[in-house]
């Protein structure tokens, strides 16, 4: 019995000095979140997409899936990540403002300012690294910020120029480096269309259809580069998007919508964002709030509410940052505030139950069940089937991992940690120890 305790001491003490430590170890397993922004959940269905059919036979396929109410990238994505709805994270715009001021930010520079960001939520790459994990983020909205002063390990922040294929291959090489090379455990991959195309073209042209071939041969390469890089038994690919697209109602076919034509914006409104989509925003000046809200309510195809009377199911009225008129326009019907200069042929931002804001999701890897079809489900049930793919402990979130976790083969993502396949190891040793 004592040389056991001997040799018991010996290897737990063998295994500190080798950085082992007892109490938790980096999982097996890594996990490559990527998403396609602005890929309509039937973008698949009028495309031949091969590498996207065998996804459903090798993973896992929702029907589809139901972003936040904010239907936009920024706002949809930190929901992704942090599994808050948007009246918790506060990134309620692409835009940075500041309804006091009047300040209005770019969604591009939006992309840096921490100040938009960093509102006491932590997105999954700080809980992750809080918890001893590796993260990355690749052009990914909110991965350039700082929270609490913490910075995600290594951010490349999104080109403006809209990048060619060879380059969204080179992404994935530099992204597969990480895994391989340097032992990243998560990292999120953002590539700007076919929202780009969808803006641009409208969802029904031809040339969304180009794009989306392209998406698929990007898939078909990055499956290649995983199996390339040794890969194929470790990491855990999810797919998905933040938002959908529909095509804009415009002259002659609708009467397009001039709010001002409604009420004097500039007697009755200091601040406004109302030239953004199928969502507007707009604080009345003092003592105006009730006329700003009748005068809308005469204006056709949209809905106005006033905050804090906004549906529960919108998860926005507990918001601080948003000013106290909401606008949501009828799926189609983009907001003008007083000239009509919108040159977008496709939009989104309207509301999240329309099936043309509906969107992708998809999941391949060790983890995961093969040729499974899911029911649909809201974007916020991802966060924690992230953090049980990658064995942490999730943040506050208002997700729930029992929506999702049939997607997991039974025990996927719950290996035991290093620490405990240590003291198994050491165990079977001592017995064997003992029988000699």
């Amino acid at each position: 019995m004592k040389t056991m305790q001997q040799l018991l001491l010996l290897l737990t003490a063998a295994s500190s000095a080798g950085g082992i430590p007892l109490s938790r170890a980096p999982p097996s397993n890594k996990l490559l979140l990527v998403s396609f922004d602005g890929f309509r959940w039937d973008y698949d269905q009028d495309v031949d997409t091969p590498h996207l059919d065998q996804l459903g036979r090798d993973g896992v396929k929702a029907k589809y899936i139901t972003p936040p109410m904010l239907t936009m990238t920024s706002p949809s994505h930190f929901t992704t990540v942090s599994g808050r709805w948007v009246e918790d994270h506060e990134v309620v715009h692409n835009m940075m403002f500041d309804a006091k001021t009047n300040l209005k930010v770019s969604h591009r520079e939006t992309l840096t300012r921490s100040e938009w960001w960093d509102n006491g939520v932590l997105p999954l790459w700080i809980t992750a690294q809080n918890q001893g994990l590796k993260t990355g983020s690749f052009y990914f909205p909110g991965g350039a910020a700082n929270y609490s002063g913490q910075a995600v390990n290594r951010v490349v922040v999104e080109d403006p120029k809209p990048p060619n294929e060879t380059e969204w291959r080179q992404n994935i090489d530099t992204v597969m480096s990480w895994f391989s090379d340097e032992d990243f455990h998560l990292v999120t991959l953002y590539y700007g269309e076919p929202d780009r195309v969808g803006h641009a073209k409208g969802p029904d042209h031809q040339d969304r259809k180009t794009i989306i071939r392209q998406i698929d041969r990007t898939i078909g390469y990055l499956r290649e580069a995983i199996a390339r890089h040794q890969l194929n038994d470790s990491l855990n690919v999810i797919i998905t998007s933040d938002h959908g697209m529909t095509t804009v109602k415009k002259r002659p076919q609708v009467e397009e919508l001039v709010l001002n034509k409604y009420l004097n914006l500039l007697k009755l409104a200091s601040f406004e964002i109302l030239d953004y989509g199928g969502f507007g925003i707009l604080t009345p000046r003092p003592g105006k709030e009730q006329e700003v809200f009748n005068a809308l309510s005469k204006a056709p195809n949209l809905t106005v509410y006033k905050k804090n009377e906004l549906p529960e199911s919108f998860h926005l009225a507990k918001s601080e940052r948003l000013p106290p008129i909401v606008v949501v326009a009828d799926l189609g019907f983009n907001l003008n505030s007083r000239l009509i200069f919108y040159v977008n042929k496709g939009d989104h931002g309207f509301h999240n139950g329309e099936m043309d804001m509906k969107t992708i999701f998809r999941a391949f890897g060790p983890d995961f069940k093969k040729n499974f079809v899911s029911e649909p489900f809201d974007s916020i049930h991802i966060y924690p089937l992230m953090c049980k793919v990658l064995q942490i402990e999730p943040a506050p979130h208002n997700g729930s991992l029992a929506v999702t976790q049939n997607l997991l083969h039974s025990g996927g993502g719950q290996r035991a940690p290093r620490s405990v396949c240590l003291l198994l190891s050491l165990l079977s040793l001592l017995c064997t120890f003992t029988l000699l």
